[in-house]
């Protein structure tokens, strides 16, 4: 018998997460490594775990891979995707989920660096003489 499992990817700024949602009791894990284990802070726990709690589902465990980007940026993507992999387990949450802003791919990039600039806008230090 084939496993019901729904994948979906999920991106923000430089992060990208290649999510799993599998038949199971709400387990949530990240590279392989438990949620807590992954990330410290509560709050970005919380974040990856907002869809969820949104839609009172806990009956799929989540398979994430997450590269790239620094911690908050990879919490984003794998909320992101999550969102996505529940609109095709069940297409009538899109609405609410949509709702919630969590099916919009949050399109804030870093500026790129421009010459005669010491950073993206930063300008060199003037001084009159």
């Amino acid at each position: 018998m084939a496993k019901v499992e729904f994948s979906a990817v999920g991106r923000r700024k430089k992060a990208i997460a290649r999510v799993r949602l599998v038949a199971g009791d709400g387990k949530i894990t990240i590279n392989k490594r438990d949620i807590d284990h992954y990330f410290g802070l509560e709050t970005l726990k919380m974040t990856v775990r907002q869809p969820l709690t949104l839609m009172n589902i806990g009956n799929y465990d989540v398979v994430v891979n997450v590269n790239g980007g620094g911690l908050t940026g990879q919490a984003g993507a794998i909320r992101h995707g999550i969102s996505r992999a529940l609109v095709k387990a069940d297409p009538e949450l899109r609405p609410a989920l949509k709702k919630a802003g969590f099916l919009t791919r949050d399109p804030r990039m870093k500026e790129r660096k421009k010459y005669g600039l010491k950073a993206a806008r930063r300008a060199p230090q003037f001084s009159k003489r």
